[in-house]
């Protein structure tokens, strides 16, 4: 059954009946965001990654595999997963929409490196473009620098091998489920 529209215009004119309306709905759209999230990674399948050997489902797909092998947590590796999710969208701020998409469910460190990894990834290919190589260096200092750099070494920059072994969406599925089917954070 579809709920009844509310019948305020502006927020601050809403009852209490009709915001218990809006969040039911709210709701049953964030109990489907696991599907939501699989389903714009199995579209990535689609989009290539400017020229590179892989395309954008199996580039995260090698980052995640890779954060999995090395023992890092679940959360870590949904986070890998999820990296480049933005990317077809927003490619010169990807890194800010996969750390909006991922912030209400992870700790605050993962979030951060996900929101800095465009820069920090930069490193390896800026003076090619004519960018700043060393725009990154804007970030030293902060408690999770390190952590950002490990990230792209790891987990990024090297993620764009035809040949790797990468494990199937399928396997990442019930960590994405978990991940975000937790009650979110709000800060």
């Amino acid at each position: 059954m579809v709920p009844r529209p509310v019948t305020f215009t502006r927020i601050r004119d809403g009852s209490p009946e009709e915001f218990a309306t809006v969040m039911e709905s709210l709701w049953t759209l964030t109990g489907n965001l696991p599907n939501r999230i699989l389903e714009a990674l199995r579209e990535s399948a689609d989009e290539g990654v400017g020229g590179y050997q892989v395309n954008r489902i199996e580039h995260m797909l090698q980052s995640a595999t890779r954060a999995h092998r090395a023992g890092e947590s679940m959360d870590y590796v949904v986070a890998a997963l999820v990296h480049d999710i933005g990317d077809i969208v927003a490619p010169y701020t990807h890194g800010e929409i996969a750390a909006a998409i991922i912030k209400p469910f992870v700790e605050p460190r993962l979030t951060w490196i996900l929101k800095v990894h465009p820069i920090f990834t930069m490193y390896y290919y800026a003076d090619f473009i004519g960018a700043d190589k060393n725009a990154r260096e804007k970030h030293r200092g902060h408690q999770w620098f390190d952590d950002a750099v490990y990230f792209v070494e790891n987990y990024d920059e090297n993620c764009f091998d035809p040949d790797y072994d990468s494990l199937p969406l399928d396997y990442f599925e019930p960590m994405v489920r978990e991940v975000f089917s937790r009650p979110p954070r709000f800060d």
